[in-house]
């Protein structure tokens, strides 16, 4: 098969990385790619919001499999432009994919159908005055989410008035993502992240992880796109699991085929685990990022299979899948940032060390905004490497370690990361060994 992803962030990366392994595998493309994925896939000078350039290198190409990494193609049609040219394609289509670039039709969808999460109010520009009434009746902390896409960073928690207040003007100016703002109750519990690999119909879910939002240790500062992920999450026991499937993957993908979107591809589904039981917290229409670094590593079957299958319609024909799903591995990511992420930084300082962690079998680096400049790799985004552990057995205290013997060997100028990666789930296994 010829198989084509498009992005060129440490989500796609990791994808080409786990895609490479297929045994269907003929060649291997990718649009634009990265100084990573070079290595591994031939990269095309495409940008992935460029819809027409892109199917028509699926076409000349005769690719077999499109997967697309980012939300924006998908928010754009690129699944329903592909289709239309019968060409294979991994993702929801535009109408599908509204449930991650509209926060409003998400909570709305949510409110249909039975669907566990906040309660919440959602406010347009001519609606103003009633979102400040509402924001400042409302009790603190209270959640404020631009409606469009945001990079992951369209979310602000305000535990006081005054900021609430200074965000909703900000957000209503609709300058840089959406004129509607969707204002939720706050939350209290764990928050973990589920992918259910969806034909519309059927699905199978892949190991639960946990994200890290916040750019400081102890979950403190701005909301950042992930600084850091680990999984399994063991949060997500069993029987939560089985909750999440009940209560929110089997009745998503119901709603979403009873109202004329069926949903095929990656259903991300961040959720809160509360004492109540799992809440959404939000969907996106795609693998999500760094916790991709993380889940795929410990996917033990042929991704292109499960691809194919749920782009084709016939996961049902591959229900052995469902046995595997729980793999008996551990994986953390640590994110590598740019000093200032996620404001304002400095981009073509030049990366030391990546050499050093090639030979380590157990390690794999993800770049994520890197560029090539002549023999040096340099920083090209915020987020510029996810350096990823992965151990065959659950030790997650081993495989932390090993992440963070691997961080040590890198550098740059401004390098900023946390140090607190997969602690939460420490804790957790210390409670369990004490009871």
């Amino acid at each position: 098969m010829n198989i084509f992803v498009i992005g060129s962030g440490g989500r796609e990366h990791a994808l080409v990385w786990k895609i490479s392994q297929s045994s269907k595998l003929t060649k291997l493309y990718c649009a634009p790619g990265n100084p990573g994925i070079e290595a591994l896939a031939t990269c095309i000078p495409l940008q992935p919001t460029d819809l027409k350039a892109l199917l028509d290198f699926a076409l000349t190409a005769q690719i077999d499999l499109t997967v697309v990494g980012p939300e924006q193609p998908l928010a754009e049609g690129i699944v329903d432009l592909f289709i239309e040219h019968d060409l294979p394609i991994f993702g929801p289509s535009r109408m599908a994919a509204e449930l991650e670039w509209s926060k409003k039709f998400a909570k709305e969808f949510m409110l249909r159908h039975g669907i566990p999460t906040a309660s919440f109010r959602a406010f347009n520009r001519t609606q103003h005055h009633e979102a400040r009434l509402y924001v400042q009746n409302a009790p603190l902390p209270i959640v404020l989410k631009a409606d469009g896409l945001a990079g992951g960073k369209g979310v602000v928690i305000c535990a006081d008035r005054e900021e609430a207040l200074g965000v909703l003007e900000t957000m209503m100016a609709g300058g840089q993502i959406s004129e509607t703002v969707v204002i939720e109750e706050f939350m209290e519990g764990e928050e973990a992240s589920v992918f259910a690999i969806s034909d519309g119909k059927e699905y199978v879910v892949l190991p639960p992880a946990q994200d890290h939002k916040r750019v400081f240790d102890g979950d403190k500062g701005k909301n950042t796109g992930g600084m850091g992920a680990y999984a399994p999450a063991p949060v997500v026991t069993l029987d939560i699991l089985r909750r999440i499937e009940k209560t929110i993957i089997q009745p998503t993908l119901a709603g979403m085929a009873s109202e004329g979107r069926p949903y095929r591809g990656c259903l991300y589904i961040g959720l809160m685990i509360s004492e109540n039981g799992p809440k959404v917290v939000e969907f996106n229409c795609r693998f999500g990022d760094p916790e991709t670094q993380v889940v795929l590593p410990l996917v033990e079957y042929d991704i292109v299979d499960l691809m194919m299958a749920a782009s084709e319609g016939r996961l049902s024909k591959l229900d052995s899948l469902q046995e595997k799903r729980m793999s008996k591995g551990s994986a953390v990511c640590v994110v590598l940032t740019s000093r200032g992420y996620p404001d304002q930084y400095p981009t073509g300082i030049e990366i030391l060390g990546l050499h050093s962690v090639e030979g380590d079998t157990d390690v794999r680096t993800f770049h994520a905004g890197t560029k090539r400049r002549g023999n040096s790799v340099v920083t090209a985004g915020g987020r510029v490497l996810c350096i990823t552990a992965i151990r065959p057995n659950e030790n997650l205290a081993e495989t932390i370690d090993l992440a963070y013997q691997a961080v040590r060997k890198i550098s740059f100028e401004g390098m900023h990361y946390r140090n607190d990666i997969g602690k939460k789930a420490l804790s957790h296994h210390e409670v369990e060994n004490s009871l």
